[in-house]
């Protein structure tokens, strides 16, 4: 396997599984709590935990500082705005596990933080390839 593509498939696995930690075992409650609100600071940590865990596989993938605050500093502001969106709508229809649109709004998120890495990896490849 050609070392980029190797490389690629690497980043992809671990923000995976970064992802994997900081969105279902890194959660406190008081991220949980509160999330229709938009101004949330359970909200704003956890997408930090998000941003500090992307942190981490940058620097194992041996990206430059430059590069890792400015990609982390999106990944923040993303994955913040990602959860208002889900969060306000699930409230606003009043959504539970029982509902199936709940679990649509669900893998809506995660489609969507999915899509945010394969962005942040294709940024990481063009700064590599520069």
């Amino acid at each position: 396997m050609p070392g980029l593509v190797g490389s690629v498939l690497l980043l992809l696995c671990l923000l995976q599984v970064k992802h994997l930690f900081a969105d279902f075992f890194l959660q406190t409650p008081k991220m949980l709590s509160g999330r229709n609100e938009y101004l949330h600071v359970g909200r704003a940590q956890h997408a930090g935990v998000h941003a500090l865990g992307s942190v981490a596989v940058f620097v194992i993938m041996g990206a430059s500082v430059d590069f890792i605050v400015a990609i982390c500093l999106l990944e923040w502001v993303v994955h913040f705005h990602i959860d208002y969106g889900k969060a306000h709508y699930s409230e606003k229809k009043e959504l539970t596990p029982q509902n199936a649109v709940f679990w649509r709004a669900m893998g809506t998120d995660q489609c969507l933080h999915q899509l945010t890495y394969v962005a942040m990896t294709a940024a990481w490849v063009k700064c590599v390839a520069i």
